[in-house]
């Protein structure tokens, strides 16, 4: 049986996990309720954050696919992925067109040499424009400097939700067999040579509490077999031995075990205790490796530390350094996205690819029961021939006409530049160039600004000369100065000030912060406070206390809204913002000692 390989590539949203559930269930690989998308976070969210392997069988034919992610933050999983197929399935909205992420990942596979074959999803919206978004496809593997060969791909139409693809637009059509059909004829089969030895490379990790660390990747040249023994060739050019204890292959979406798989088959293998993304499974000393998967660099960096607030040890089951440590050592050997510096011995720099990249991190801890805090997101600035260099991002915004000037003004005050501005039916598009900096904290206020209407995307470019300061905040804090339990009477004085982050009877404690002020400027409460109680008798209407809805911190609110002093406290059952110095004399003390 011969065996294809490819990744289903897209921008958030467009429908890839859609289409490949479709996939998965036409030929028979799951029932109807099975989703690639399995993950807890997954589902919670919409979005796909780690990439997954699955395979099917069509007509004779085995069929590696590759689910991968499509928000940027996730984009180190695309670029190991696409590493190790030989098509892509682009997939783009009928009525968005190419988003950022469209341009990320078809720019990583266009210069690996990939063949496209892209496919215009959800064509029964009623503002879909298929026909024009295929000419803007054309225009951007022109802009992207595709071959003559990339540029002749071929298209297919589908409506991923209801499991239909079709050749043509007028085609009638039940089911995806029209693109299954497609990839047969412009995929051609792995030319599998087994005649020379085993050379392997894993693109993804995985784990189990009984055979450990799982190494998933693609067998490049000869045979691999359950039990074989074979040297691991590092990055740096160093060896070690090791032996294949349990072999997998894939059908659907579950591993199915194996004596030994050939050459162009991706496979999982058990046995290899410290095997790493981009290292090379042989099996003598003198095979040349496989080139090293490369991904892009990260752009902010943020501290892990030890929870030390008053409340700490209350909520948490792993609390301490050494267990927070252990646990990032973890997420280190399947997030090759990710980078920390263990040296400090009072934090743990974590470096990630953006603000929902070290977002879905903390809340994993969480669950598993983690208490730590964190520090405001700083991003990442380099030194290139004696300048400043920073990362920047190309932002595509749609919104309504109506709400183009309020969105320029605040960008602009980000250091935001205008690059392109068109209507696109009966939106506005608005394409900026500005650095990451400027875009950390936005994300909420942009929310406000269009009133939930505006749609906010982004991609990395690079990195640029230094764009100056940005003011990233016009607001205050509004911080208690006593420890007990918040009183509905005080906070209803309060929240005419700003807003706030707790409901009444929630306990504080002095240095946390419970809310905004609308000036800029931090506001030492007392929201323990009570009504003074008196024998004089008040009417109904005075008695009332009508508070407005808190307005409730999640782990990306908090990391947007936090201040340079202030960090970001983490529990299983909580999460909340609070100074560093938590009291005016502490604060005193640090300044004293040059801390701040």
């Amino acid at each position: 049986m011969d065996i294809r390989n490819i990744a289903i590539i897209a921008h958030v949203d467009h429908g890839k996990t859609t289409l490949t559930d479709a996939i998965m269930r036409y030929t028979g690989m799951v029932n109807d309720n099975a989703s690639m998308d399995s993950n807890a976070l997954e589902q919670e969210r919409g979005i796909t954050i780690y990439a997954k392997n699955a395979s099917f069988e069509y007509k004779g034919h085995k069929i590696n696919i590759v689910d991968t992610p499509g928000h940027a933050d996730f984009g180190s999983e695309v670029e190991r992925v696409l590493q190790a197929i030989d098509a892509v399935l682009l997939v783009v909205d009928a009525q968005d067109g190419p988003m950022p992420q469209t341009k990320f990942v078809l720019k990583k596979s266009l210069e690996l040499g990939r063949k496209a074959i892209v496919i215009i999803n959800k064509i029964d919206k009623l503002a879909a424009r298929p026909l024009e978004v295929q000419e803007m496809v054309f225009e951007l593997f022109m802009d992207l400097g595709a071959t003559e060969e990339q540029l002749d791909f071929t298209t297919v139409y589908a409506i991923a939700k209801q499991g239909i693809a079709k050749r043509n637009l007028e085609d009638a059509s039940t089911d995806v067999s029209p693109l299954l059909d497609t990839i047969l004829e412009q995929v051609a089969p792995v030319e599998a040579n087994t005649n020379v030895p085993l050379r392997m490379q894993p693109f993804n990790l995985g784990y189990d509490n009984f055979l450990g660390r799982l190494a998933v990747g693609r067998v490049y040249e000869g045979i691999i077999k359950n039990g074989q023994q074979v040297i691991v060739k590092k990055t740096d050019g160093t060896t070690r031995n090791a032996k294949i204890t349990k072999l997998f292959t894939f059908r659907g979406m579950t591993k199915v075990e194996t004596a030994q798989s050939e050459a162009g088959d991706i496979v999982m293998v058990a046995g290899l205790s410290d095997i790493d993304i981009g290292e090379t499974i042989c099996v003598t000393a003198d095979q040349v490796a496989l080139p090293a998967i490369t991904v892009d660099e990260p752009t902010i960096s943020l501290d892990f530390m030890v929870n030390n607030s008053p409340f700490a040890g209350r909520e948490g089951k792993f609390v301490t350094s050494r267990q927070i440590k252990e646990r990032l050592e973890r997420e280190l050997e399947i997030n090759i996205g990710l980078k920390i510096d263990f040296n400090s011995y009072d934090h743990y720099k974590v470096y990630g690819r953006g603000e929902l990249h070290i977002a879905i991190l903390l809340e994993n801890l969480r669950r598993e029961g983690y208490e730590l805090q964190v520090s405001q997101p700083q991003v990442i600035i380099k030194q290139i021939d004696g300048k400043r260099n920073e990362p920047f991002e190309e932002v595509t915004i749609d919104l309504p006409p109506e709400m183009v000037g309020i969105v320029m003004e605040k960008i602009g005050t980000r250091r935001g530049q205008l690059q392109e501005m068109k209507p696109v039916h009966g939106m506005t598009r608005l394409v900026f160039e500005m650095p990451t900096r400027g875009i950390l904290g936005y994300h909420s206020q942009f929310m406000v600004d269009t009133r939930g209407e505006g749609i906010f995307c982004s991609r990395v470019l690079g990195f640029k000369p230094y764009a100056g300061d940005i003011e990233m905040r016009d607001f205050g804090s509004m911080v208690t100065m006593i420890t007990g339990k918040a009183a509905a009477y005080t906070m209803a004085n309060l929240e005419e000030r700003g807003n706030l982050y707790i409901a009444p009877m929630t306990e504080v404690y002095e240095g946390m912060v419970i809310g905004s002020v609308t000036k800029g400027t931090d506001m030492r409460v007392n929201p323990v406070k009570g009504k003074h109680l008196t024998n004089m008798r008040m009417s109904v209407a005075e008695e009332a206390i009508h508070l407005s809805p808190p307005l409730t911190l999640s782990i990306e609110r908090g990391l947007e809204i936090m201040a340079e002093d202030e960090l970001l406290e983490i529990t299983p059952k909580s999460i909340r913002l609070r100074k560093k110095y938590l009291t005016d004399l502490e604060f005193k003390k640090a300044k004293q000692a040059g801390q701040i």
